[in-house]
């Protein structure tokens, strides 16, 4: 059984790297709002949006082309490794699971993440992201 730790380990690494993607994309869009609302030049800068962007966009891609995600793949094939059969592992994995994972029909996914990726896209519209150039010229 103590050829299952690493793979245990490397399971709950994948869920908390998946947690923060998750923080990244929810708290990305709202850091866009209040930072463009309050002027804040980070929530304007070109890079920032285009990671928030691409991460959204790898989500909404997933769902309507009906794959699952590789960190949820990668987390399973690990568990699997680790002969676990449920989320009945650590302390991290119990309570990131309860806080990712949701169940409901597959359409409900599929509508929450595109309505996500449009609210992000609008984003851009609203808040239009800024070259480093641009925002530390003083057109913040």
């Amino acid at each position: 059984m103590s050829n299952s730790v690493p793979y245990q380990f490397l399971a709950d690494l994948v869920l908390i790297v998946h947690f923060a993607i998750v923080v990244f994309i929810i708290g990305g869009l709202v850091f866009i709002g209040v930072g463009g609302w309050r002027g804040w030049r980070l929530a304007r800068l070109l890079w920032f949006r285009v990671m928030h962007l691409v991460a959204i966009a790898v989500v909404v891609a997933q769902v309507w082309l009906g794959k699952l995600c590789a960190l949820t793949t990668l987390e399973m094939g690990l568990r699997t490794k680790a002969h676990e059969t449920t989320y009945t592992g650590s302390f991290i994995e119990y309570w990131l699971d309860r806080l990712l994972f949701f169940e409901a029909p597959t359409w409900v996914f599929t509508l929450a993440y595109s309505a996500f990726g449009l609210a992000v896209l609008a984003a851009w519209w609203v808040f239009p992201p800024r070259s480093r150039s641009r925002a530390q010229s003083g057109d913040a």
